[in-house]
Formats: C-alpha cells, sequence, structure tokens
C-alpha cells in the first residue's frame, strides 16, 4: 500500500493532514530544536547566533532612503527616467478620468427611469461630470492636451454639456516660467533674452495651450511681440500623442460608436507644423500675399525673426472682437465686424483655397484703422497664430461652392437631388445621412434655409441659438441619432471637419457680437464669394474647351449674365437685411435716450441701457 507525505492511502486523502501541513508548513529541523527547548536557553540561542542570522532593523529604512536618493538623482540626471516618470504620472491622468467616465456612463445608461425626462437629466449630468473630470486632466498635463480639449470645445454636434465645459481652455494655460523660457531662448539664438531686447516684459500678454505672447523693445527701439514655444511641448510631444491616441482608441473599444480617433490622427499630421514657429511665419507671409491687392479690413502683422520655437512680430494694440464696450467706445459696428469676418473666410475657402482654422476669438484683434491702413473701415480685423491652415484642392472647393448655392435655392426634387449629390461627391455623406451634415454645416435644421431664404425679407432674428439647442437636444435625445453623428464624422473628409470648425466659430462669434442682422445674413455673404468661385471655373473651363469663337462668346455670356443677376439680387436682399439691422439699432438707441444719450449709444452698441 502507497502511503504519501500528505496521508494518500490507496486513493483516500487524508484532508486533516493536508489542513495541518497548510497550518504549520515545514520548518528546518534547527527550528523544531529550538522549539523545545526552554525559552531561557531560547534566549541564549539567540545570543550565539551566527552574525548572518541576526536581525537587521535598519536595513529596510536604509534601502529605502538610497533608493529614494538614486531616484531623485535619475529624476534629475537621466532625461528617459524623468520622461517615464511624469508620461506615467500624465497617463494616470486620463486614465483616471476616462475609466471614472467609462463607470459613469455605464451605470447611468443602464438604469430605468420613470420618465424621459428624468433619463434627460440624468444623462445631462452624467455629461457634465465627465466633461469635467477630462478638463480637470487636460489642464493639468497642459500642452498638447488643452488643445485636444479646444477642438471640443468647437464641435457643434457634441452634447452642450461638453462644448461648454471645454470652452474655458482657450483662456485657462498657466505660464512657463522665467527659468525656462531663459534656457530655451539660449538654446536656440545663442543668446539671453537680456542681450536680445533693449526691454522684455517677463509677465506674458497672452497664454495659449503651445505658446505664450510678451512685449518687448528691439535695440532700434521698436515694440514687437514675442511669442515663445512652451519648453516642454518639445520634451513631451511624442509621448502626449501616443497617450491622446490610446486614449481614444481606449474609449472606441469600450464604445465602439463613439469614433474620435480622427481627431487624434488630425493633431499628430498638423501638431509639429503648429509647433515650428517658421512653417507659422511662412502661413502669414503667404497669407499677407493673397490679401495685398484687395481692399480689405484684414491686417496680418509684420513678421521680424522666425525660429523654430520664437518668433518675433510686429505689436499690435487692440481688443477681442466680442468686447462691446471697445466697440462702443471706438464707434465700431459690431455687425460689420461680423460681415468683415464672413468675407475674409469666404475669399480664403471659396477663392484661395488657402484658410486659417482657428479663428476663435483669442486669435483675433480689433483696432480703429491707423492713419495709413487701407481698411475700407474705419477698423482692422488682426488675424493671429498662423500655425493652423490647410488647403483646398480646387475640384473640392468649386463642388462645396456649387453646393453653398444649391441650399439658396427653392427645394424642388431636382434640387434636393442635386444637394445630396454634392454632398456625397464632397463629404462622402450618403442620402440617409444627410439631414445631419447639412445641420452640421449651416448651424440649422434641414429645411429651415430653405423657408428662410425663400421669404428673403420676414426672416425671424433669434433663429440661430434656438436650432443650435435644437440640434444639440436631438443628437442627446434620438435614439440612434448621435450614432448617425459620428457615422458623418468617420466619413468626411478632414478638410471638411476643419471648415465646420471655421463654419461654427464664425458664426458662434456673429452670436456673441449681439448682431442685429439675420444670422442668414453671413451666409448671404458665404453664398457670393461661392458664386464667384463658381463663375471663375466656368470661365477657366470655357477657355480650354476647344470650340468655335461664336459659340465661345454666347456661353460666356450666358454665363456672366447668370452670375451678375444672382450676385446683385442677392446684393438686394443683403441692403433690406442692413436696413433692417439698422432700424433695429435705432429703436434701441431710442430706447435707451431716456437715460441719456450715453446709454442711448450703449443700447445701440449691444451694451445694457442701464450702463
Amino acid at each position: 500500500m502507497l502511503r504519501s507525505p500528505y496521508g494518500l492511502i490507496s486513493g483516500m486523502v487524508n484532508f486533516q493532514k493536508i489542513k495541518c501541513v497548510f497550518r504549520y508548513p515545514t520548518r528546518p529541523r534547527s527550528f523544531y530544536l529550538r522549539s523545545k527547548s526552554s525559552s531561557a536557553s531560547l534566549t541564549s540561542d539567540t545570543l550565539h547566533a551566527s552574525p548572518r542570522g541576526a536581525p537587521r532593523p535598519w536595513i529596510y529604512p536604509t534601502t529605502l532612503f538610497l533608493v529614494g536618493i538614486g531616484g531623485l538623482a535619475s529624476y534629475h540626471y537621466s532625461d528617459d527616467f524623468r520622461h517615464s516618470v511624469l508620461a506615467m504620472v500624465r497617463s494616470s491622468r486620463v486614465a483616471q478620468a476616462a475609466v471614472l467616465g467609462i463607470l459613469d456612463y455605464k451605470i447611468t445608461l443602464s438604469r430605468n427611469y420613470p420618465s424621459q425626462e428624468e433619463h434627460d437629466k440624468a444623462l445631462s449630468g452624467c455629461h457634465t461630470r465627465s466633461a469635467l473630470r477630462v478638463r480637470q486632466a487636460l489642464l493639468l498635463n497642459g500642452g498638447i492636451f488643452i488643445k485636444l480639449g479646444q477642438h471640443m470645445a468647437s464641435m457643434i454636434i457634441l452634447p452642450v454639456e461638453w462644448s461648454s465645459t471645454m470652452r474655458p481652455l482657450q483662456d485657462q494655460c498657466d505660464p512657463t516660467s522665467y527659468e525656462d523660457l531663459q534656457a530655451m531662448f539660449i538654446s536656440d539664438l545663442g543668446t539671453p533674452i537680456e542681450e536680445t531686447f533693449e526691454m522684455f516684459n517677463f509677465k506674458p500678454i497672452g497664454v495659449a495651450s503651445l505658446a505664450q505672447v510678451h512685449v518687448a523693445v528691439l535695440k532700434d527701439g521698436q515694440k514687437v511681440a514675442v511669442k515663445l514655444q512652451h519648453p516642454h511641448l518639445a520634451e513631451f510631444a511624442d509621448v502626449d500623442m501616443k497617450m491622446v491616441e490610446r486614449s481614444l482608441h481606449a474609449i472606441k473599444w469600450v464604445f465602439p460608436e463613439f469614433e474620435f480617433t480622427w481627431l487624434g490622427d488630425e493633431m499628430k499630421i498638423n501638431l509639429p507644423k503648429e509647433m515650428d514657429f517658421t512653417h507659422e511665419a511662412s502661413n502669414a507671409i503667404k497669407l499677407k500675399n493673397q490679401f495685398a491687392s484687395l481692399k480689405t479690413t484684414l491686417y496680418i502683422p509684420k513678421i521680424i525673426n522666425a525660429y523654430k520655437r520664437v518668433l518675433v512680430m510686429e505689436f499690435i494694440e487692440g481688443a477681442r472682437p466680442d468686447n462691446l464696450e471697445y466697440l462702443a467706445e471706438h464707434n465700431i459696428d459690431r455687425n460689420r465686424i461680423s460681415l468683415e469676418l464672413a468675407e475674409i473666410f469666404g475669399q480664403m475657402i471659396h477663392l484661395n483655397g488657402f484658410f486659417h482654422a482657428d479663428p476663435h476669438p483669442g486669435n483675433l484683434l480689433i483696432r480703429p484703422s491707423p492713419p495709413s491702413s487701407t481698411s475700407p473701415r474705419n477698423f482692422e480685423i488682426v488675424l493671429l497664430d498662423h500655425g493652423q491652415y490647410f488647403y483646398v484642392d480646387p475640384d473640392t472647393r468649386v463642388n462645396y461652392s456649387k453646393f453653398w448655392l444649391s441650399l439658396m435655392k427653392p427645394a424642388s426634387s431636382f434640387i434636393i437631388a442635386e444637394r445630396r449629390r454634392l454632398a456625397k461627391l464632397v463629404a462622402n455623406v450618403p442620402e440617409d445621412l444627410y439631414p445631419i451634415f447639412e445641420a452640421a454645416l449651416t448651424g440649422r435644421t434641414e429645411g429651415s434655409w430653405d423657408q428662410s431664404v425663400d421669404t428673403m425679407i420676414n426672416i425671424p432674428q433669434t433663429q440661430s441659438e434656438q436650432e443650435r439647442e435644437h440640434i444639440r437636444q436631438a443628437v442627446a435625445t434620438r435614439e440612434g441619432l448621435i450614432l448617425d453623428v459620428f457615422d458623418v464624422l468617420r466619413r468626411v473628409p478632414r478638410i471638411m471637419l476643419m471648415i465646420f470648425k471655421v463654419n461654427d466659430l464664425l458664426r458662434g462669434l456673429d452670436h456673441d457680437l449681439m448682431t442685429t442682422h439675420s444670422n442668414i445674413r453671413v451666409f448671404l455673404v458665404t453664398a457670393k464669394y461661392c458664386m464667384r468661385a463658381v463663375w471663375v471655373d466656368d470661365t477657366e473651363r470655357l477657355s480650354r474647351a476647344k470650340i468655335g469663337l461664336l459659340n465661345f462668346l454666347y456661353q460666356y455670356a450666358t454665363g456672366w449674365w447668370s452670375f451678375k443677376k444672382d450676385y446683385y439680387s442677392l446684393t438686394l436682399v443683403e441692403t433690406v437685411m442692413d436696413t433692417k439691422a439698422s432700424v433695429i439699432k435705432f429703436w434701441a438707441w431710442l430706447h435707451g435716450l431716456r437715460r441719456g444719450f450715453r446709454a442711448a449709444h450703449a443700447a445701440a452698441s449691444g451694451l445694457s441701457a442701464t450702463r
């Protein structure tokens, strides 16, 4: 009969011995000998034990101290070790916000609610909590992560809780210390800041996600603005981009319907360009040359010196375009600012095919026209931060212009089919997703554009904000609609997403300016540039066509007449709208006149009459 140490006899298990073995594991023989001796003997044996077996109470704190000293030294003197530590810290912040957000959404969506109102309220609270967690993580990490939040703030299709929570990231950026800027300046230019400038104000006048701006005076007395990149950006750019990509892929893995990986791809392509200030300088010079022959309110600051991380340019004094007090003080028409911005970006997108992709109010300045200005108005629009530009190829630019023009025409069966054909051609949008595409592009629900343009004169003045809220509420509450939105985002080319962003920023600015014209007014400006783009393309095609002289003259004359007729028809509608806008301002002036001329001027300028 076989007998094992654990009591196995003829296939039976002795569980009592097994329990005993696990409770009192096998010890060396010396242990049993000592355990049988008296306590005095045990004490004696312990005192006469070999030094190797003696207790060492100091070994653990000493080890921890040495490891701490070694880690501290490695952190300060080893870039690889420091990067690894900081990467783990930064990753943990994003991971914590992502995990908590995912759990929050899972729990919220899994519950049963007594009514749709309770469901919407719970979902709104979940949106707000998750957005606040993510914003806090982005703020702590800074740099590229703040840029990601700014992208999210400009997306109309996101729930309003997310976009409104992310919007402060355009202004909430921490400045870089003087020591770090000095080290970067010496590294890039070879001289300290004090030896390069006659005067340098170390308090920045503006801090963005990638850089900050200081006022300085050159040796020749010229006042300049110095844009300095945050030094840590280059150090962590690769690590941060990988973290952003992995975070977006993690969201896609948990929620396959929510596709945001395209945003990471876009940042990966364009951030290296934004982080090279020589690239920004070349963009500014190119845009300035494209507008040189035009009579415009646009002004581009002069570039004095450009390095990879340091940009010295002309200093411009002004205010944000949504600063209504500043506009009232200088008698600048806020309606006209919105229209001039629409003209500037209409020229960029529809005619030049080269456009600034981030025209948020922090990148724009308004100033009264100086004596040397060629502006047709009493103000200039100063465009800053030229790091993010995009090209639109000619075919996309012309087809996109044709699509805008199709939105203006009465919605016959032929025109509706033409709109959907062009949407498929320009943005790869199938017919079933077309309403989502039109809403994202125009900020209006499908069909409201047709109604507004057909009536032309009797257009509501406050439709835009209501429609924006309607779109967001529909996205948040209608079953399946948010999935359609993300399906559109997956399909649409990246250049169209950037155009969406520009359109939404300009519409938001038109609202912030408290303009008295209809929100359709800026669309008419865009439509006129679309007409010009299509007409220029038609003339170029006609000049290349191998046709006879009479046929050429006939086609040219009929095309010219059609273009001019539609163009001046829109001009007439614009005149009617501007007249109505002026009447509204006049009535506001009369209403404020009861409190005096200053109150009347404030009321007409969009300010409270009680100020």
